[in-house]
């Protein structure tokens, strides 16, 4: 095993938890599930939360937030997340110390021991969501999920990555004849909403080079999608733009419920 290593513990709609390890650091991006429920995720990759050192937060909701408190009280985690978000955050997770919290900016690099870490901003309706892009050693994953769109900036910022988490939320003709209210409706496909199948995988097509290893399609929506969709889009839409998926990108399903294999950026 590398000293760089990721696995999606858990996405989907009903929670969402990333886990990031390399040499000097193991850490969370969102625990969106219960904190027991992590913990048997991480048993599954065999690794303990009593090992874990931090938590990066997206935004406050609650299918990225449910277990925060829980694993930051309980194993004394630190908590990064930017000032918006723990201001919306914090009435939910419970009391943190002083000392666990830490302001994490938009646009800023973090150094957490051996890996630089860049946040970006989404345009997601949450108090102020960003996501992440890991770094070491020439090497990154980025996690995008919860967006409405992918403005050329954020593309910018995150192309010829080694590895991505994409949002695959929703199958458009599931989600528009599916039994969710049109204001629901309306919410998921605004600019402040959820990629769908579609406008993941065109949002992949543009930022996978040549570097790019594997993309996990990510926050599979219970109602409005299914893995084999979600997948077949991603595919079909690479082979179209001329990506080679049986030798230069390899396209990996998510579950709410079992987590991914650790895998060496």
């Amino acid at each position: 095993m590398s000293e760089f290593n990721i696995s999606v513990l858990a996405s989907g709609s009903s929670g969402n938890c990333l886990y990031v390890e390399t040499g000097k650091k193991k850490l969370l991006v969102d625990a969106g599930l219960s904190g027991k429920k992590i913990t048997a995720l991480l048993g599954q990759i065999n690794r303990k939360p009593e090992d874990l050192d931090a938590i990066l937060v997206t935004h406050e909701h609650r299918d990225h937030i449910h277990g925060v408190g829980v694993l930051a009280r309980k194993y004394k985690l630190d908590i990064y997340a930017n000032e918006k978000t723990w201001l919306a955050m914090e009435p939910l997770i419970g009391n943190i110390s002083f000392e666990q919290k830490n302001i994490f900016n938009m646009g800023q690099v973090m150094t957490l021991g051996d890996l630089d870490v860049e946040s970006f901003g989404v345009s997601h309706d949450a108090a102020e969501p960003q996501f992440y892009q890991f770094h070491k050693d020439n090497k990154s994953f980025v996690v995008l999920t919860d967006t409405g769109y992918c403005s050329d900036r954020v593309r910018g910022i995150i192309k010829n990555a080694d590895g991505y988490l994409m949002e695959s939320n929703h199958d458009l003709g599931m989600l528009r004849m599916g039994r969710y209210p049109w204001s629901t409706k309306q919410r998921i496909l605004s600019d402040k909403g959820h990629l769908s199948n579609e406008d993941g995988a065109l949002v992949a097509t543009d930022v996978i080079g040549d570097k790019t290893k594997r993309i996990y399609l990510g926050h599979l929506s219970k109602e409005n999608n299914l893995k084999e969709l979600a997948h077949m889009t991603m595919t079909d839409t690479l082979i179209k733009h001329d990506v080679d998926i049986y030798k230069q990108v390899k396209v990996m399903d998510t579950d709410p419920d079992k987590a991914c294999d650790l895998f060496a950026i």
